[in-house]
């Protein structure tokens, strides 16, 4: 189980996508971007959040803690907007809490060079957990004490939002044109001899065992949160094997972003910053 811990005080909304986590300080003395199982999205995403990062972290990359955090939507009286009011009393008890990165930056990719074998490893880590939101406009990384941390995987495993075709959404080839690493991932081929071997069932077993039982109630066409791990462990452990047909072939060396393309093109409406 992550660690749990109480929000005593609410600081401030991050107006950033569609979501709104708020950053808050809890009872271990800790300070927390907390993501509302209120939102729009839902518990799915951060589902999502806790599988993904936590396998990503097991996997040897840089990912900010996690924790659960009981939230008291007292704490936010004081909050003026209206809508991060609507939040709070949205979501009562167990939130998702990241750990707050103080003094970090976004991640710029036309002011740092990536080397090739990290961006190889994100590059097919995103692929393997279909994350639809690591872009040139949106990247999803910040720079915290010169290294490159790994944030927001709430838009990946998206079949998990229609479970009857489940499988098919996900076997696809993964997108990599809008791939902020795909310049840069030279060394594919290494990264996925490294990486899809670690990826077990007792793995996947781990990370999935994660995420609480109450996030997982409720799930139509399952019999409860059992039932429910069992699915995602049957759509990502087969997807660890071969063929990975979802892993398409690189060639970086023409492969330059397309900044024509709008903000938000190829991310799902509920993330915010669609056109």
């Amino acid at each position: 189980m992550l660690p749990h811990v109480t929000a005593i005080r609410y600081v401030t909304p991050l107006r950033e996508g569609g979501s709104l986590p708020g950053v808050v300080e809890a009872d271990d003395l800790g300070t927390y971007v907390m993501k509302f199982h209120g939102a729009g999205q839902g518990r799915k995403a951060l589902i999502a959040e806790v599988i993904a990062g936590e396998l990503a972290r097991r996997l040897g990359l840089r990912v900010p803690d996690q924790v659960l955090i009981d939230l008291d939507p007292a704490i936010g009286r004081h909050e003026p907007d209206p809508d991060v009011q609507d939040l709070l009393k949205a979501s009562p008890g167990w939130n998702l809490g990241v750990d707050f990165l103080p003094g970090s930056l976004g991640f710029d990719p036309l002011g740092w060079s990536p080397d090739p074998g990290f961006a190889s490893r994100v590059l097919w880590f995103d692929a393997f957990i279909g994350n639809v939101d690591r872009s040139w406009r949106n990247p999803n990384m910040l720079v915290w004490h010169g290294d490159v941390w790994l944030i927001d995987h709430g838009a990946s495993l998206i079949f998990h939002h229609a479970w009857a075709n489940a499988a098919r959404l996900f076997s696809g080839p993964y997108d990599v044109d809008d791939h902020v690493l795909t310049p840069y991932a030279a060394e594919l081929e290494a990264a996925e001899a490294e990486l899809a071997p670690k990826i077990t069932e007792r793995l996947l077993r781990e990370v999935i065992g994660l995420v609480p039982d109450r996030w997982l109630e409720g799930e139509p066409a399952f019999a409860g949160p059992a039932a429910l791990r069992d699915a995602y462990l049957d759509i990502l452990l087969p997807r660890a094997g071969k063929p990975r047909e979802w892993l398409p072939a690189l060639d970086v060396s023409g492969h330059r972003p397309d900044t024509s393309a709008r903000r938000g093109e190829n991310r799902p409406g509920w993330l915010g910053g669609a056109p």
